[in-house]
């Protein structure tokens, strides 16, 4: 079974512009004589490998802990793509995924430096599809994101957004991304990874 780690590390992982940095505070220190070690940290629930949840665009939309835990944990597939991602783009990575697996087609993870655009958004969210990742920290263009979040949060499509995937080949493999259960939250960080190994959910990857 290999398992496939697509997070950033927190305290050293990349940032919206804007938003604040992860921070780490040594509240106790073996080293110092205490009797054992204690850490906490601050950070934005959009730091570094993270889900967004519609409340983060939408008034009325779903905070990360109203969201089925399906949403992030199934058959996922894997596809590479550099450059804006077209409607036509986001037509023929679904079918690809479709072809390969139904359920896998749920939840599409975006490999490369990628740019969803809005006419890929609507394409995606016809589709029905549950999840939608890429290595950026942000699904849509970095200077205007708005757009593309509303489409894909508005059809109840949850982002993954901060995944690492210079190691992943494209193909189909089980994806674990669970949030951290934060009432009332607009996102929230996750560990992120994949597994290629056909015995999960009696599959074949």
């Amino acid at each position: 079974m290999k398992i496939y780690d697509i997070s950033q590390e927190v305290f050293g992982c990349q940032v919206y512009p804007g938003d604040p940095a992860p921070e780490r505070r040594v509240l106790c220190s073996t080293e110092k004589g205490d009797l054992y070690n204690l850490t906490a940290f601050n950070m934005c629930a959009h730091n570094g490998t993270h889900v967004d949840a519609p409340f983060h665009f939408l008034k009325d939309g779903k905070t990360i802990d109203a969201i089925g835990l399906e949403s992030f944990v199934g058959q996922a597939f894997v596809v590479e793509h550099s450059g804006i991602v077209s409607g036509d783009d986001a037509a023929e990575i679904y079918e690809k995924a479709k072809d390969r697996d139904p359920e896998a087609a749920k939840r599409i993870l975006i490999r490369g430096d990628a740019v969803v655009s809005s006419e890929a958004a609507k394409v995606f969210a016809s589709k029905g599809i549950l999840l939608l990742g890429n290595e950026s920290q942000t699904v849509g263009p970095e200077d205007a994101p708005m757009e593309v979040h509303l489409i894909l949060l508005g059809a109840g499509v949850v982002l993954l957004e901060g995944i690492r995937l210079t190691e992943v080949s494209e193909g189909r493999y089980f994806l674990s991304a669970a949030p951290l259960n934060l009432s009332g939250a607009d996102g929230s960080p996750c560990r992120a990874y994949l597994i290629a190994d056909g015995r999960i959910a009696g599959s074949e990857v």
